[in-house]
């Protein structure tokens, strides 16, 4: 791990030096369509790139990755969905440079727990006028990840949502693939561990995160990318028509009208068990099974925010 600046030498480094290196995911949602915008406004910034590259590849992307780091810049500028972002998270966590974010997604998670604009023009600004923040890195199992790991129906959504409804509907694909999975899912028993005391409950979807936005909506308004803690919850009970009902509400109305199961689970390191033993999806990527201990850790990524984000 290299010896890392102060975030306040590593912003104005950036706004002196102007040294980035930029990665787009030309296959997420917005990324093809907008791969020369935003090129250009990066440019009419005043920045110069290292090396600009187009990923139309997904397998490429980690080399391309490293080959944009390998140019050594203050700031890596990734473009995508919250998937291209977490392979992104993973290759400057702990290391001195920061990342900003381009938001090309389908539901954006990562952005909007870093309260960044939406608009390119938005977020591409925030790279002259932001600063350099460090936020949480969460852990499953060895597995770094950005913004939350999910067990349940979601894992089976994640493998069946259409590409061609994400692009026509945005985020209510999830949801609404979620009703077509429903009828024939079966609840499990969860049970959680988190400083000694064993929490168990039954569900069709438990989610555990480190980011404050889930599916594009947030999760609470008091959960935070940089608290030191991951909160862990369900949506809905064992019963079918429960799950079903708050997926209707939050299909519709972008809200979640309520947590079924109590208060939130909230811990710096937590023990995951479920019966019976299942997938995980770690920020998009379905690689994990339980049992798994995830944790966080404090400060483990820097990125480019703007003024107005609590840093702490």
């Amino acid at each position: 791990m290299s010896e890392l600046r102060t975030k306040d030498e590593h912003t104005e480094a950036i706004r002196r030096d102007r040294k980035v290196a930029v990665v787009v995911n030309t296959r997420s949602r917005r990324g093809r369509r907008h791969y020369f915008e935003v090129i250009e406004q990066i440019h009419n910034l005043g920045f110069e790139p290292l090396v600009e590259l187009s990923v139309y590849n997904p397998k490429r992307l980690r080399e391309l990755l490293d080959t944009a780091l390998a140019t050594d810049p203050d700031l890596l500028v990734v473009g995508g969905g919250d998937g291209t972002l977490s392979s992104a998270v993973r290759h400057v966590a702990h290391r001195d440079v920061a990342l900003g974010v381009l938001p090309l997604g389908t539901t954006n998670n990562f952005a909007r727990s870093l309260g960044l604009p939406l608009d390119l023009a938005g977020a591409i600004k925030v790279f002259d006028t932001g600063k350099v923040a460090d936020i949480d890195l969460g852990m499953a199992g060895d597995r770094p990840f950005a913004n939350l790991a999910s067990f349940g129906v979601s894992v089976e959504v994640a493998g069946k949502v259409k590409p061609w409804l994400k692009r026509i509907v945005g985020r209510p694909a999830y949801p609404m693939t979620a009703l077509t999975i429903l009828p024939g899912h079966t609840p499990f028993r969860a049970y959680i561990t988190v400083e000694g005391r064993r929490h168990e409950l039954l569900t069709h979807q438990l989610n555990i995160a480190n980011g404050r936005f889930h599916g594009g909506w947030q999760v609470a308004k008091d959960i935070s990318i940089d608290n030191g803690m991951l909160v862990a919850y369900q949506l809905g009970s064992g019963k079918r028509l429960r799950l079903l009902g708050e997926t209707l509400i939050r299909a519709t109305t972008g809200r979640w009208r309520s947590l079924a199961g109590g208060p939130f689970v909230v811990g710096r390191e937590m023990l995951l068990e479920t019966d019976p033993p299942m997938a995980a999806d770690v920020d998009g990527e379905v690689r994990l099974r339980t049992p798994i201990r995830l944790r966080v850790v404090p400060n483990g990524v820097r990125v480019m925010v703007p003024d107005s984000f609590e840093d702490r």
